[in-house]
């Protein structure tokens, strides 16, 4: 998809939040994606229930932390791996999520002062 570049004219707003609705479920299926991810290892590494896997995905990927004790070694690789990815996949989905507001902002701060 592409953005209007600084000589076009603003997209109008019918245009921006079918954009907007674009953006947000990307970085919705991107989250989903990372949780999902996240699931399947604890449960399968850290021998976790389901529903205690997408807790500990959930809070390790918003980075609230660990809330259940990884006890074998694979368990423990996995959780610092996920660890790692989570940090990165987070500031990524932030990213993805904001960046056509941030877009539609510089936009007008370039029109505006244009106008001068």
């Amino acid at each position: 998809m592409r953005l209007e570049n600084r000589r076009e004219k603003l997209a109008t707003l019918p245009n921006f939040i079918g954009r907007m609705g674009r953006y947000v479920f990307f970085a919705l299926s991107l989250l989903a994606l990372s949780v999902l991810i996240g699931m399947l290892g604890y449960h399968v590494f850290g021998n976790l229930g389901w529903l205690d896997s997408f807790h500990m995905a959930c809070m390790i990927l918003t980075g609230m932390g660990p809330v259940a004790e990884m006890k074998s070694d694979g368990a423990k690789i996995f959780s610092s791996i996920y660890a790692l990815y989570s940090g990165v996949a987070f500031l990524s989905v932030a990213a993805v999520f904001f960046a056509p507001m941030v877009h539609r902002l510089l936009h007008i701060l370039h029109i505006e002062q244009n106008d001068d």
